[in-house]
């Protein structure tokens, strides 16, 4: 519990200093004033909105009301959209969900079994061509795999649909595009090129942590003591090769919210990173520091997970804590 605790406490200070970020771009990029009225409008309306927006008050006074706001999910109007960032927030985050989580799901899926075999079989040809796809699956730029995956399956075979997010279904009161067959079709593509970054990487992640184990002591008495293959590898050798490869999981997959914004663009895919792309085109400050914000509490709630899997599965941790 002390771990725990330690750890929320520091997550609210990186939290702290992440508002501080975004209220300093709302500072000093742009005057926030001009972004508001028009160039007729005379100098005494202009200081009269100042003071109405509280531009006028301390620094240390408008930061803690801009934490006190955030902390509400208010951001304030877009100067491109003059509209209210939250809603535009809660409009896209959806889409960009079901891109994270479908991308995530295929990246676990494909790169845990993968990065056992190769452990287990790493002289195997098998497990050298496996080795060799995620480096190029490491390699190449996301933009290039999405205008490749076009190409071929919907260009050529007519496949999968090149753009958009498809049809929405409602399951259990959640409406996700990930519910119907189009909508799934329409996430494939860009799903999977998000994937296979975050699978090169996890996937030589646990081989590494595989090989390592393999070689250990204990695994050497589990096999002195007759223990079925099965048993050693599954139970006596992932167990312990748990933590490292959660951190990585954990940051790899948080990472996707950032990665998914080339990939978003490609396929017109309506979520948070063709947001922010128009954020910045327009210097749209409210939305550049929502989305800094909103992209720092997914670090910071993926990092608390991981801390919370820590003690878990790894005893010592508690123990240390204490």
């Amino acid at each position: 519990m002390y771990f725990l605790v330690t750890r929320l406490v520091q997550a609210s200070i990186v939290m702290l200093g992440v508002a501080l970020v975004g209220f300093l771009v709302f500072q000093f990029i742009g005057d926030p004033v001009l972004a508001l009225v028009g160039q007729e409008t005379t100098i005494e309306d202009r200081e009269a909105l100042r003071e109405r927006l509280g531009l006028n008050d301390p620094l240390l006074v408008q930061y803690a009301r801009f934490v006190g706001n955030a902390l509400q999910g208010d951001f304030g109007i877009s100067y491109s959209f003059n509209r209210d960032v939250s809603e535009m927030i809660a409009e896209r985050l959806p889409a960009t969900i079901e891109l994270v989580l479908l991308s995530g799901v295929l990246a676990l899926a494909l790169a845990i079994p993968a990065g056992i075999y190769t452990g287990i079989r790493r002289k195997g040809g098998l497990a050298q061509t496996i080795m060799a796809l995620s480096v190029i699956g490491v390699s190449i730029p996301s933009f290039l795999l999405g205008i490749l995956l076009i190409l071929v399956f919907s260009v050529w075979l007519n496949w999968l649909p090149s753009f958009g997010r498809g049809d929405v279904g409602t399951f259990l009161g959640i409406r996700s595009s990930l519910f119907t067959l189009d909508g799934l079709s329409h996430a494939l593509m860009p799903a999977a090129v998000l994937c296979l970054f975050q699978l090169g990487v996890i996937l030589r992640l646990i081989r590494a942590e595989m090989l390592e184990v393999l070689r250990t002591d204990y695994i050497r008495f589990a096999w002195a003591r007759g223990l079925p293959g099965r048993r050693v590898y599954m139970h006596h050798a992932l167990k312990n090769t748990l933590v490292p490869v959660v951190t990585a999981i954990g940051l790899q997959l948080s990472s996707l919210f950032a990665f998914s914004i080339i990939t978003e663009k490609v396929f017109q895919w309506p979520g948070m990173g063709s947001l922010l792309l128009h954020a910045i085109g327009q210097s749209d400050i409210p939305l550049l520091a929502a989305y800094l914000i909103f992209v720092g509490l997914v670090f910071t709630l993926s990092n608390l997970v991981v801390d919370a899997i820590y003690v878990a599965i790894d005893p010592r941790i508690r123990h240390g804590g204490r």
